[in-house]
C-alpha cells in the first residue's frame, strides 16, 4: 500500500477513475471527500507510478504480477541505475547530470524537490549535524513564541473594532432613530454619570422627591443638537426646577455625543492602520520562521531512512536523497520535464580540508541509486507537484499555517474588511463586506490546490530523429490525428533522458550500447 497516494489525488495527479470521480465536484466537497478517504481506496483513483518487482521465487513459479507503488506520478519513460565504489561520491554524478541537462541538452528550469539525509546515531557527522540542529530550534521556539503572542492580541484588536464600530452605528442612526438615541443615552448615564451610583446622575436624581419624572423626561426627549435643547425644553409644562436640570442634563449628552462622536472615529482610524501593522509583523516574522523551519527540516534525519536496514547504528554510515526538476522552455504550454532522483548510501569520514583546515566536512562514499523519469508537464502541473513533495516533508510549517489559518476563520471576514479598509479599498454591501481584492485571493488560494485533468492520456506520435527510440515509440496510423502538445513534450522529454543515461554510461566507462 502506497502512503503517497491519497497527496498524489490531493494534487491532481489522478487517473481516468479520479477525474470522473472528482471532476465535477466544488473545490470544497473535493476537498473533504479526499481528506475522508483511505489509502487503499486513494490507491485506486491516483495516478501512480507502479515498479514490477521479480524476487527469484516468483521467476521459478513464473509470476510477475508484484508491484510496488513508488509515489510517483505514472511517467512516460523511467530509467534506473544503480552502482557502487568505495570512492564513488554523489557530488560527481550529481553534478555531472545538473550540467549535462542544462548546457548540452538547453534545460532552463530547474526546481529541487528533495534534499534530506540521515545519519546513524554513533557517526560523528550525526553529531555534528545535531549541534547546528539545536541552534535552529532554538531560533524556531523563540519566533513561535512571538508569532502566538501577536495571535493571541490580534483577537484584541478586532474584538476592540467590532465594539467601535458598534458604537459608530449608533452615532449614525442617533438623528434617525429613537432607539439608537435612547441607547446612546442609556451608555451616557451609564458610563459617564454612573447610574445610580452617582447621586447626581439622572437616575441618582430621580430617587429625591420631585424629580421622579427626571429618567422618562430624559429618554423621550430627542434633541440633536446643542442650540435647540432650550427651545424644546421651555415649551415643556413642568415646574422650573425640572426643567432646568433636564436641559442641562440634555445639553451635556448632546455636547457628549458631539465631541465623543469625533473622537471615536478616529480612534477607529488608528485601530484599523495598527491592525494592519499588527498583522504584516506577524506574516514577517512567519516568513523569518519559514528558513529556519525549512533547515530543521532538512538537517533532521528522515525517519523512512533512519529505519533502513542500510543504517546500522554502530556504523558510520548515511543515507542521502536528492530530487529536482529539470524543465526545457516552450511555445505549447506544456514543457518537457526530466524528474531525476539520487539515494546514496555511504560512509561519511570527518576530514578536516588543507585549504580550511579550521572546518571539518564529510566525504561520502558508497552506493548510489538514480532514477531519471520523463514527463509532460504543464507549469501548474510542475507547481502542483513541487506542492506535493513539501506537503510530505514540512508538516511543520503546515501545522504553523492551519493555526494561523484557524485564527482567521475564528475571527470571521472582520478580518478581512479591516485589513482591505487599512489598505483603502472599499467595500459594499453587495460584497458581504469583502473586498474583491480579497475575494480573488481565496479562489487563487482554492485553485492552487485544485487538482487537474490528467495529462497521460492519447496515442504516442512517430518522432523521427537522429536517436533509436523506434522501439519504444510506436508508429503513427494513416489518417491519425495531429500530435498533441503534451505528447510532443513527452516524447522530447524522453530524448533528453535517453541522452542524459547514454552519455553518463558512456562518460563513466559502463557497458553500452
Amino acid at each position: 500500500m502506497s502512503e503517497y497516494s491519497k497527496l498524489l489525488v490531493k494534487h491532481g495527479f489522478m487517473n481516468a477513475a479520479g477525474e470522473a470521480k472528482f471532476s465535477s465536484m466544488a473545490p470544497k466537497q473535493k476537498d473533504e471527500a479526499i481528506k475522508s478517504m483511505t489509502d487503499k481506496e486513494a490507491e485506486i483513483y491516483a495516478n501512480e507510478e507502479n515498479a514490477e518487482v521479480a524476487p527469484i521465487q516468483q521467476v521459478l513459479d513464473r509470476n510477475y504480477t508484484q508491484y510496488v507503488k513508488t509515489g510517483f506520478p505514472e511517467p512516460f519513460k523511467r530509467y534506473k541505475m544503480v552502482f557502487q565504489s568505495n570512492e564513488a561520491s554523489i557530488e560527481e554524478p550529481y553534478y555531472w547530470i545538473l550540467s549535462q541537462l542544462r548546457v548540452d541538452l538547453s534545460f532552463t528550469q530547474f526546481h529541487k524537490t528533495v534534499d534530506n539525509m540521515a545519519a546513524s546515531e554513533q557517526s560523528s557527522f550525526w553529531g555534528a549535524a545535531q549541534q547546528r540542529l539545536k541552534i535552529q530550534q532554538d531560533s524556531i521556539s523563540q519566533y513561535l513564541a512571538t508569532i502566538g503572542n501577536m495571535i493571541k492580541n490580534l483577537f484584541q484588536l478586532v474584538r476592540e473594532l467590532r465594539i467601535i464600530d458598534e458604537r459608530i452605528e449608533l452615532y449614525d442612526k442617533w438623528d434617525k432613530s429613537k432607539s439608537a438615541d435612547v441607547t446612546l443615552k442609556g451608555l451616557y448615564v451609564d458610563l459617564v454619570e454612573g447610574a445610580t451610583k452617582n447621586p447626581g446622575s439622572v437616575y441618582g436624581l430621580a430617587q429625591n422627591v420631585g424629580f421622579t419624572i427626571l429618567p422618562d423626561l430624559f429618554f423621550n426627549t430627542h434633541v440633536h443638537t446643542p442650540e435647540a435643547v432650550d427651545n424644546v425644553v421651555d415649551n415643556m409644562k413642568y415646574n422650573v426646577q425640572v426643567k432646568n436640570v433636564l436641559r442641562r442634563k440634555l445639553y451635556s449628552y448632546v455636547n457628549w455625543k458631539e465631541k465623543t462622536d469625533k473622537e471615536i472615529r478616529a480612534r477607529r482610524k488608528f485601530q484599523t492602520k495598527y491592525l494592519k501593522q499588527h498583522w504584516a509583523a506577524i506574516k514577517m516574522y512567519m516568513e523569518w520562521l519559514k528558513p529556519y523551519l525549512r533547515n530543521v527540516r532538512r538537517m533532521q534525519m528522515k525517519e523512512k531512512n533512519i529505519e533502513s536496514v542500510d543504517i546500522v547504528s554502530a556504523f558510520e554510515t548515511a543515507v542521502t536523497e536528492i530530487e529536482f526538476i529539470a524543465a526545457k522552455e516552450t511555445d505549447t504550454g506544456t514543457h518537457p520535464v526530466i524528474l531525476v532522483s539520487f539515494r546514496h548510501l555511504s560512509s561519511p569520514q570527518m576530514n578536516f580540508q588543507k585549504d580550511q583546515y579550521a572546518h571539518k566536512g564529510p566525504a561520502h562514499n558508497g552506493r548510489i541509486e538514480m532514477e531519471f523519469r520523463a514527463y509532460g508537464w504543464t507549469p501548474k502541473q510542475i507547481e502542483s507537484f513541487k506542492n506535493y513533495r513539501r506537503e510530505e516533508t514540512f508538516e511543520l510549517f503546515s501545522a504553523i499555517d492551519e493555526s494561523v489559518k484557524a485564527a482567521m476563520d475564528a475571527l470571521g471576514d472582520d478580518l478581512e474588511k479591516y485589513l482591505a479598509e487599512a489598505d483603502g479599498i472599499s467595500t459594499s454591501p453587495k460584497d458581504d463586506g469583502i473586498p474583491t481584492k480579497i475575494k480573488r485571493s481565496r479562489a487563487g488560494a482554492l485553485s492552487a490546490i485544485d487538482p487537474f485533468i490528467s495529462v497521460f492520456r492519447g496515442f504516442w506520435e512517430l518522432f523521427e530523429s537522429l536517436i533509436p527510440i523506434s522501439s519504444f515509440i510506436p508508429n503513427k496510423k494513416k489518417g491519425g490525428s495531429k500530435p498533441r502538445s503534451d505528447d510532443k513534450a513527452k516524447i522530447s522529454a524522453n530524448n533528453g533522458l535517453w541522452l542524459v543515461y547514454k552519455n553518463f554510461k558512456k562518460a563513466h566507462r559502463m557497458i553500452t550500447w
